[in-house]
């Protein structure tokens, strides 16, 4: 693995900072495009990117420090330990503050953010994996299996590369997302995004190295559950609002004369 891509007087420029940094670029030069197509200030798109992936990682820190906080240390604290899905709450919140703030329309926003958030968790699983940050799968003997023995978390026999699994499914999820957009109204992208990146979810956790938790399901597992739930009820609730209902039936009166 490759953790620390290179030094510069004496400090270490890890790879799992160098994928996050490119992650928020690419999101943010991806959804400057989106925003340039709908008339809205491009400007405000980078500013969007550049305050939830801060107020994200903020969240999937506090999110990790309370779920481990029966063996909570000082070590915590540090650069490793993030949960994905309280990144994710805590940058939906922090769009939706600064959306209202800026009066844009917020369905437009959440369908034009969709692609670029796929694309970004892509880089910076591909992160986890150049770091080997122990997000591995379980033990395999596929052609495809890996040991990870100079990782930030070393292992030795081959495992699952799960990080990549779920790099190229959330590239693929940004390709599907493209498509739908020509199709679909935008709150129902974003819906989309929800319901596809936890079925993924779901699936990889199949050979992540996980507890269980509740009905034979990993917390992330559960978390996938709810995010497929929630998109599908925004794309349910977006078709309703935009289908015109029929008209009620009137008699009609004699024509007088």
């Amino acid at each position: 693995m490759w953790p620390v891509l290179f030094s510069v007087f004496g400090i270490q420029i890890q790879s799992y900072g160098v994928s996050k940094a490119l992650a928020a670029l690419v999101a943010a030069w991806l959804l400057g495009r989106a925003f340039r197509r709908l008339g809205f200030p491009v400007e405000q798109a980078h500013s969007l990117v550049l305050w939830a992936a801060v107020w994200g990682f903020v969240a999937a820190k506090v999110y990790f420090l309370i779920d481990n906080r029966a063996q909570f240390s000082w070590h915590l604290l540090g650069s490793s330990g993030f949960v994905w899905y309280g990144g994710l709450i805590g940058g939906i919140l922090t769009v939706v503050v600064l959306t209202r703030r800026y009066q844009l329309p917020l369905a437009s926003v959440a369908g034009a953010t969709a692609l670029p958030l796929s694309v970004a968790y892509g880089i910076g699983r591909i992160g986890c994996f150049l770091a080997g940050d122990g997000t591995y799968g379980t033990p395999t003997d596929l052609p495809w299996g890996m040991a990870f023995p100079n990782g930030v978390v070393p292992v030795t026999v081959p495992v699952h590369p799960a990080q990549l699994y779920e790099a190229a499914g959330a590239f693929a999820i940004a390709a599907v997302l493209w498509l739908l957009a020509r199709r679909w109204l935008p709150l129902s992208v974003f819906g989309g995004y929800l319901a596809l990146s936890g079925a993924a979810r779901l699936l990889v956790e199949i050979v992540r190295v996980n507890d269980r938790v509740l009905l034979g399901l990993t917390e992330a597992q559960l978390f996938g559950v709810l995010s497929i739930i929630a998109g599908v009820m925004l794309i349910a609730v977006d078709r309703r609002q935009r289908t015109p209902e029929p008209a009620a039936a009137h008699p009609v009166e004699p024509a007088r004369v």
